[in-house]
């Protein structure tokens, strides 16, 4: 570090990674009279309409830091571009823009731009081979990122030799944060010990959701409910938009649509499902209206800059804005969400807050004034201007939501809230979603590198709306997305009010038998699915992956954006174009790569791979050992004492490895050692399994069913116990599927509970 002028490297080596007003770009504007700047903007703005009072004046604050010997940087999320984020400030281009971090409700956006969407996080990774380093500003106000590549004039003039970057914020404070990495997984838990690890969501959560603008009335939930049955397709929870409401009040039912709200919770739950609710952050203005009522008359409401209640145009119409930003008033919302005070509600419902950026219809840009004020210590406090804390509402509305849900089980039950708006931390409080994309295959493709951005800003529990909000897809692009989903961590077909119905029975076949094995196979991934969450909540390691993250050193993939890992053991390649007959795969790394549809191996490299629409590409992972639930259930609750069947991908040296994490699947008691983690190996042709760590203390009837082994040279076994008993070993397919060849070596009915240490030896026969 140096003083005079400052700035810090980070060094490894003995030369400097990344450096701190590198440019000499760190500013900070003093504190001004008003008189004392007269400047066009500085003490008022004008938009449109609108009059930003900007009372304190000019209060900017820029800084600067350059990635040395760094050709790709990610993050800044939330926008739809490319993964690796392009130059915004281009020589002689005066059209060019920062990338924006400032939540707005950003109607039917484009799929190719640098403009900010519904959440914002002020983080920037940069990766080369053998470092991965991160920089994080804690700051809640609006920021303008410019990102630029110097280029050394050594043969083309063209080579890249850093990026650098220059922060703006409009004001705020210096909180700046670096994760000096070295890897990738490190500087994940860097991150993690900043701003939180992801929740564990309950295994409802993470399973398939049916959602549309709107479910028109109770009939109809119990309808669609009863088509997944008739068409055997899995799904866990049905959801409900605004219509459900009755005018538009929250925690009410219209009672001609829904007469009877709990019984119809109670009739989905009775088949091991849920229900999810809308709740929006803005309160409709009726004194008729409890919430309202009592929110007023307690002064919970934000503020205009004269200090009254601020009324804002939304779904209601003339609504008002909870203060979220006080912890009293976030206590007092928490409360609201209790079965007293949500009438009919159950524990089986659970909420969805949108539009919490916050959108007001009638605001500047679409949301709150920034000169709105916040009363985060009471009204008797000092005030905060909206300014200052604008991208931290919706991150507070969240928090308080899910520690309702909380507060209704008495601390009991985790819960499920998904949210559009974010911040950092908000992974603490559950899902988010990318908001209203639309049905055409340019959001289908820009979703991949969208979560990416997302899941590597601790995001990790994030997808997009299958099918896409907007429009009405074509049977090709539902099936491709649903294929895509079932790899999304979040999972959730939604669409918008005006859009034809698209429930997966209604395109005929075979558009619904291919969906239909889409989500079973999603469903059958689940053991897998949880095992990595549990790590994102241990770690903060990421489930939908870039696939330098577990490659390196791989400079082949660090621009990729079409394909990720999904965990360390699958790897995906969506068909993200109309009419696709193949595709061009990168298979990294030095070991063989499974396809998880046959089991044919393939070489690390580059291969071109058939397609067609039965399913997507996706290969398992040489090394890796990978548990399934293969039986088709209604639900994720109806399968949660089936089999497991083991898959067992072998490398070059004939070894494997894996883990799985197992609990209730919806209590906090995993908090006090009631949950099962088992490490699996393979190893000089012995499949051992053991408790991974000392402190679980639980047991559970889950059985192995099957052993399946890919990369077996020798396929004529025998195998036996530790105690000698032997086992059936045969020769078979890696699924049961007309045409798949007999490449894996298979133990049936192994009779082995998957909570007991036991090891298997095979001999040749």
């Amino acid at each position: 570090m140096r003083y005079s002028p400052l700035k810090v490297d980070l060094i490894q080596g003995g030369k400097p990674f990344a450096t701190f007003n590198d440019r000499q770009l760190f500013h900070l504007e003093h504190t001004h009279t008003k008189g004392e700047n007269e400047t066009e903007g500085a003490w008022e703005e004008r938009f449109r309409s609108f009059t930003d009072s900007k009372p304190r004046g000019p209060q900017a604050i820029s800084v600067d830091v350059t990635f040395h010997s760094v050709r790709h940087i990610y993050g800044l999320p939330e926008r739809a571009s490319s993964f690796s984020l392009k130059d915004t400030f281009e020589e002689g281009n005066p059209t060019s823009e920062p990338y924006r971090l400032y939540n707005l409700d950003v109607f039917e956006y484009d799929h190719d731009s640098p403009f900010g969407l519904y959440g914002s996080i002020p983080l920037l990774l940069a990766h080369r081979a053998g470092l991965t380093v991160g920089a994080f500003w804690l700051n809640g106000a609006e920021m303008f990122v410019d990102v630029s590549s110097e280029r050394s004039g050594f043969l083309t003039g063209k080579h890249v030799v850093s990026r650098q970057s220059h922060w703006i914020a409009e004001s705020g404070i210096v909180d700046f944060f670096f994760m000096p990495g070295p890897s990738p997984a490190d500087v994940a838990m860097q991150y993690a010990q900043l701003t939180g690890t992801a929740s564990l969501p309950p295994m409802f959560g993470i399973s398939y959701h049916q959602c549309r603008w709107n479910y028109n009335d109770q009939e109809d939930v119990k309808l669609v409910d009863a088509s997944f049955d008739e068409h055997d397709i899995p799904y866990d929870v049905i959801w409900l938009d605004i219509e459900h409401t009755d005018g538009k009040r929250y925690l009410t039912w219209d009672r001609h649509k829904f007469p009877e709200p709990k019984k119809m919770q109670q009739e989905i739950a009775s088949k091991g499902r849920k229900m999810v609710t809308i709740v929006d952050p803005h309160i409709k203005r009726d004194k008729n209206y409890p919430v309202f009522k009592e929110a007023e008359k307690s002064g919970y409401f934000v503020k205009t800059k004269d200090k009254k209640d601020f009324d804002g145009w939304c779904w209601p119409g003339s609504s008002s804005y909870l203060d979220v930003m006080n912890p009293e008033i976030r206590q007092w919302w928490a409360k609201q969400l209790s079965e007293e005070n949500y009438p009919e509600s159950t524990t089986d419902l659970h909420i969805w807050n949108d539009m919490n950026e916050p959108s007001v219809f009638n605001g500047p840009e679409v949301t709150m004034p920034k000169d709105n004020l916040h009363f985060p210590n009471g009204s008797s406090g000092l005030p905060v201007e909206h300014r200052d804390v604008h991208n931290l509402y919706g991150l507070f509305y969240h928090a308080a939501t899910a520690e309702g849900l909380k507060l209704r089980s008495e601390g009991k039950e985790r819960t499920f809230v998904l949210s559009r708006a974010f911040f950092a931390g908000s992974q603490k409080y559950g899902a988010i979603w990318t908001g209203d994309n639309a049905a055409n295959w340019d959001h289908l493709r820009v979703s991949v590198p969208m979560l990416l951005a997302l899941s590597i800003a601790g995001i990790s529990f994030s997808g997009a709306d299958v099918g896409g909000f907007f429009g009405n897809p074509e049977t090709d692009l539902l099936t491709r997305w649903y294929q895509l989903g079932t790899y999304y961590p979040f999972l959730r077909a939604h669409a918008h009010l005006e859009t034809k119905r698209r429930e997966p029975w209604l395109f005929g076949e075979p558009a619904t038998s291919r969906i239909r094995e889409a989500l079973r196979e999603r469903y059958a991934l689940l053991p897998y699915l949880y095992t990595l969450f549990r790590w994102g909540n241990l770690t903060g390691q990421p489930i939908m992956r870039p696939l330098w993250y577990e490659f390196p050193n791989d400079s082949n993939v660090f621009d990729m954006d079409d394909a990720f890992m999904f965990g360390d053991s699958l790897l995906v390649y969506p068909v993200l174009e109309k009419d696709a007959e193949s595709i061009t795969a990168r298979l990294p790394g030095t070991e063989p790569w499974y396809c998880a549809k046959t089991g044919s191996v393939h070489a690390p490299g580059t291969a071109t791979v058939s397609v067609d629409m039965e399913s997507i590409p996706v290969w398992l992972r040489g090394g890796t050992i990978v548990a399934r639930k293969e039986r088709p259930r209604r639900s994720s609750a109806q399968a949660a004492l089936d089999p497991l069947t083991l898959v067992i991908s072998l490398d070059r040296k004939g070894a494997a490895s894996g883990d799985l994490y197992m609990d209730d699947g919806h209590s906090f008691d995993f908090d006090s050692g009631k949950y099962i983690h088992r490490k699996f190996s393979f190893k000089g042709q012995t499949l051992t399994n053991e408790r991974f760590d000392g402190s679980s203390t639980w047991d559970m009837p889950t059985m192995i069913e099957k052993i399946v082994i890919l990369g077996m040279k020798n396929k004529h076994l025998s195998a036996h116990l530790q105690d000698g008993t032997p086992l059936h070993v045969e020769q078979g397919p890696l699924i049961m599927a007309a045409g798949n060849p007999d490449v894996a070596l298979i133990v049936r009915k192994p009779k082995l509970s998957a909570s007991l240490d036991w090891t298997i030896t095979f001999l040749s026969a």
